[in-house]
């Protein structure tokens, strides 16, 4: 069973599409594929912070609000 995905429109600079484009083609991979890989790498990098911050505004002393004063 595949995993459902969700579809979404990114605009690349057009030499990051052809580099892009050629990787896929050289390693037998699709566009989806190195892009999902590249944000899930990226995020991974700042799962620490993401953990930090949703710790932060669980602590009942420190709230964070989108509300400006």
């Amino acid at each position: 069973m595949t995993t459902p995905t969700k579809r979404t429109t990114v605009y690349l600079d057009p030499d990051l599409h052809k580099a892009l484009r050629l990787k896929a083609v050289a390693i037998s991979r699709s566009l989806s594929d190195l892009v999902n890989e590249a944000v899930r790498e990226s995020l991974k990098k700042d799962r620490h912070r993401y953990k930090l911050i949703k710790e932060l505004t669980s602590t009942p002393d420190i709230q964070i609000s989108n509300r400006q004063k």
